[in-house]
């Protein structure tokens, strides 16, 4: 299983607005953060993602594709430009990134992500508390 990322959605209160960022960032060409450090795990990361936090919970994956460089002596993570549901998970916030195990990874939601990407992130919070979704 490979190893994945999680990562606070900075400045994003909910779902559709990390959903309109990507889609603005798929459009100028791809989804690029950056970070101070190479992950010391990188290697480990081929074929993972990245999983976003909002508001205490995981909802959202994006793939890793790779790392680079940028501006300034930092590394570059590039990302698929898209957003993949998942079941959403309770997760402490942090600053950075953290190591995320394959098996702790939450499964994707498939064709019910739709509909459930337009319900606001608190109540797709509270219904997975409630193991209802």
């Amino acid at each position: 299983m490979p190893l994945h990322m999680t990562k606070v959605a900075y400045g994003h209160d909910s779902l559709p607005d990390l959903t309109d960022r990507i889609d603005l960032r798929r459009r100028q060409g791809g989804l690029v953060l950056t970070t101070r450090y190479l992950p010391k795990r990188h290697a480990e990361m081929a074929g993972g993602s990245l999983y976003w936090i909002i508001k205490h919970q995981l909802v959202a994956r994006s793939p890793l594709i790779g790392f680079g460089e940028a501006e300034g002596g930092r590394v570059a993570i590039h990302l698929e430009p898209e957003l993949i549901l998942v079941q959403a998970r309770p997760k402490r916030a942090h600053q950075g990134w953290r190591y995320l195990e394959g098996d702790d990874a939450p499964t994707d939601l498939g064709e019910a992500g739709e509909e459930i990407a337009a319900m606001p992130a608190e109540m797709v919070g509270t219904l997975s508390e409630l193991a209802l979704i």
